[in-house]
């Protein structure tokens, strides 16, 4: 992380400002890396590339070959260990009162699927982590790709019995739609308890000897 950030002129005092394609998940991602190592001031352009481009505003294709520069401390040591859950934590929050937030499609959290269409990485099992609860990413971004408002993404978690003063844990198949649940959740409605689970359906599908769930919760 540290040569990503010196290589591409980023020092601490830096501002960054990410954005991505499909509704900014892979700009989340990178946010929650950046939150992790503890770079102060990282920001989600609302929206992404695509509503950027859709409303006609600038772009270039000129090359950009910034200087390296120094980063201060070496931040390879995560500023923020609380973000981030590893499978070490999954296990040792099942069974307990910490909730589960599973953000894929119906189908993958169903085990119907084990990977989105058209993604060529997946997991041998399919299912969810026992007693998650599926909550599409997509629901916290209105169809022109921006956040919805607090007041509504407020409301999305609250109908799902998820508050802010539970302990959550978020994943999805490879950690990145689960970044943007994480970012609504920890940034954007200020929960004091999240953690991303990056290893996601791919690590826990493929490990041996966990358990998982099949179908709807409580057999639904």
């Amino acid at each position: 992380m540290t040569a990503f950030l010196e290589s591409s002129g980023i020092t601490e005092e830096t501002t960054v400002v990410i954005y991505g394609d499909n509704r900014n998940w892979f700009a989340a991602h990178l946010y929650w890396q950046l939150a992790y190592y503890g770079h102060p001031d990282v920001r989600i352009m609302d929206g992404g590339r695509e509503y950027w481009t859709e409303h006609d505003y600038p772009t270039t294709t000129d090359p950009v070959d910034p200087p390296a520069v120094a980063y201060g401390d070496a931040p390879d040591a995560p500023a923020r260990p609380a973000v981030r859950a590893a499978r070490t934590d999954v296990r040792a929050a099942l069974d307990t009162d910490t909730k589960f937030v599973d953000v894929r499609l119906p189908e993958e959290f169903r085990g119907e699927i084990t990977k989105p269409p058209g993604s060529n990485e997946g997991a041998m099992r399919g299912g969810h982590i026992p007693g998650a609860t599926n909550v599409f990413w997509a629901e916290n971004v209105r169809p022109n790709g921006l956040f919805k408002s607090p007041e509504e993404l407020a409301a999305v978690y609250e109908s799902r019995g998820i508050t802010p003063e539970d302990d959550i844990i978020v994943y999805c198949r490879i950690g990145e739609r689960s970044s943007v649940t994480w970012f609504v959740l920890e940034e954007l409605l200020g929960y004091e308890h999240v953690r991303h689970y990056d290893g996601s359906w791919t690590e826990w599908g493929n490990m041996i000897g966990v358990p998982l769930e099949v179908g709807e919760p409580d057999g639904g």
